[in-house]
């Protein structure tokens, strides 16, 4: 047993946290480069809370450009037990209606351009990702959606795109075809670095949109942005019922321990400055700490 520790990355729409108490943004360095902005840390009641706006305050960065490892290294550094993803999304299944909530479990990733580990040569892992978020953290975070108000949909494929710009016609159909129910830009690599750390992480959509494969125009950038603005206060509850759920003392998750069987380079053979790089993200498993 041990105490809960809250990392919050919020996405488009959700860019602070009203309800923290004792707050103040704080600033951490990182081996893997600048994260997106500095962190806004604080508790709600008795749990301490790390607030990190995803885009930046402003919505500076672009989801291809944004610094993953630095991100969710330096929840690590804070002391991070868990990760609660917020992230607007497009939906792929009439079913999911713009306005509705999303407790994903799944995801097909299909970026190019991000850095996809933390790990490579000179120190190689393989995590297990058949089931990408955490099972407890998702319930939790899904039973606060539905206790703030949420209209959600439990269980989603989230088909993860490199964007900025939305999908064709024939990609939106496509991407349906392949049983995804959802679409965005930033979910990925997230989960899986987030995994790597040994950081358990749930996603939390919030729906703007039907995509373009529904033959009625094009993605309305004005109208996401309509239906953000209304999602965020939902958004803003639910993570104030999620902290104020979670029980007591957090019990142990097999995913804290995920890389003892996950690191394969023989100690002799492993480079030194990717170890030192490593020392939080990695840094229980390899002795750094």
């Amino acid at each position: 047993m041990s105490a809960w520790k809250l990392g919050i990355i919020g996405g488009s729409g959700l860019y602070a946290l009203d309800a923290l108490e004792d707050s103040r943004w704080v600033t951490v360095a990182s081996p893997w480069g600048e994260p997106s902005d500095a962190v806004l840390t604080g508790r709600i009641g008795s749990v301490r809370v790390a607030f990190l706006p995803r885009h930046g305050r402003g919505h500076r960065v672009p989801p291809g450009e944004l610094n993953v490892r630095a991100n969710i290294d330096v929840l690590k550094r804070l002391g991070c037990t868990d990760v609660l993803a917020v992230s607007a999304v497009g939906s792929l299944n009439e079913a999911m209606a713009p306005g509705d909530f999303v407790a994903v479990d799944q995801f097909i990733y299909r970026t190019r351009a991000r850095p996809p580990s933390f790990f490579g040569t000179g120190m190689v892992a393989h995590v297990p990702m058949a089931d990408p978020v955490c099972p407890r953290l998702t319930a939790l975070a899904a039973d606060a959606a539905a206790a703030a108000g949420a209209r959600l949909h439990y269980g989603a494929t989230y088909l993860a795109m490199e964007g900025p710009a939305f999908s064709t016609r024939a990609e939106s159909r496509l991407y349906r075809s392949w049983g995804c129910d959802v679409i965005g830009m930033t979910a990925m690599p997230e989960a899986r670095l987030a995994r790597e750390a040994e950081l358990p992480y749930a996603l939390l959509a919030m729906v703007t949109d039907y995509d373009c494969w529904r033959d009625r125009g094009d993605v309305d950038m004005a109208e996401i942005i309509r239906v953000m603005g209304a999602n965020a206060a939902i958004a803003r509850a639910a993570v104030v019922a999620l902290v104020r759920s979670l029980p007591a003392e957090r019990p142990a998750s097999p995913l804290d321990t995920v890389l003892d069987s996950a690191l394969i380079t023989a100690p002799e053979a492993r480079d030194a400055r990717l170890l030192a790089k490593l020392d939080a993200v990695a840094g229980r498993v390899l002795g750094l700490r």
